[in-house]
């Protein structure tokens, strides 16, 4: 394989996905740049010769197929898929209807299983590539007014830990991105970041205070997404990329506090949990 790849990013037409196609492009990739309108993809980047635009809905396991068809029909391979688009539904689990929680696991968890699945075979098939999904540090701690993110994050990672096993024997590596708070459009009111439909009194006080903090810490959030951006196409362009790459100091601190606390939960009750073999073994 030569330096230059190709490049699948799925919610490639705003926040973060306009930083990762730009740092791809830059880095002499060539990139399929997908989204649920492609005329705000070119509306973006413009007609560049190593750029396709393509619509994807990532809920459609047809139009997931189509997209990788288009990509392999245009540059013959697909090197790296991005999983980036999603969206943020949050609330306190009891607000969060039935209905978002649905939708929210749809687009986060079962979106990208379907651009994942419409892939794999055209990356076995060259006994090579790099499937990189976006997870959050909302996939390795539960946090308040997030219960549906959470869990649509968590299952994200238990996902990307297990088809790495499945994956290897075919050339095919993974990595789980877990950014920390970053400027992008995660937290804009209506765009990426819905409230929740149902309103319980016992809660009202403390959703509307959390909301207004929320909104307020839009714009103000530490980390520089185009930082991120390059830094992804450097680890992606290891010889062996990680399974895992916290991106923000705040992810990392974090991951060091949950790792410090499940070994603190481990040995909390480590003489009881480790008495309850069987007498005979």
């Amino acid at each position: 394989m030569s330096d230059s790849k190709v490049w699948l990013i799925t919610g490639a037409a705003r926040g973060m996905g306009v930083d990762i196609v730009n740092a791809a492009l830059a880095a002499g990739h060539s990139v399929v740049a997908t989204a649920r309108d492609a005329a705000r993809v070119t509306e973006v980047f413009g007609e560049q010769e190593n750029l396709l635009a393509v619509p994807l809905d990532i809920t459609d396991e047809g139009a997931a197929r189509m997209a990788v068809e288009a990509a392999v029909e245009r540059f013959g391979r697909i090197d790296v898929l991005v999983n980036n688009a999603g969206l943020f539904y949050a609330g306190f689990f009891e607000e969060i209807s039935p209905e978002q929680f649905r939708h929210q696991m749809d687009v986060n968890f079962f979106g990208p299983l379907n651009v994942t699945r419409a892939v794999l075979p055209v990356m076995r098939k060259q006994r090579s590539g790099q499937v990189v999904t976006f997870s959050s540090t909302a996939g390795l701690v539960g946090q308040e007014f997030v219960a549906a993110y959470c869990a649509s994050k968590f299952a994200l990672e238990g996902w990307m830990e297990s088809i790495r096993l499945d994956l290897a024997p075919y050339g095919i590596g993974t990595t789980i991105v877990e950014p920390g708070f970053f400027r992008t459009e995660l937290l804009v009111e209506g765009s990426s970041t819905l409230w929740p439909e149902l309103s319980i009194p016992d809660y009202a006080e403390r959703t509307a205070a959390t909301i207004e903090g929320w909104k307020g810490m839009n714009g103000k959030q530490g980390g520089d997404p185009a930082k991120l951006a390059a830094a992804l196409i450097t680890v992606i362009d290891r010889a062996e990329p990680p399974l895992r790459w916290l991106a923000g100091a705040d992810a990392v601190q974090t991951a060091e506090q949950k790792s410090d606390d499940l070994r603190a939960q481990a040995n909390a009750f480590r003489e009881l949990s480790t008495s309850l073999n069987h007498d005979d073994t």
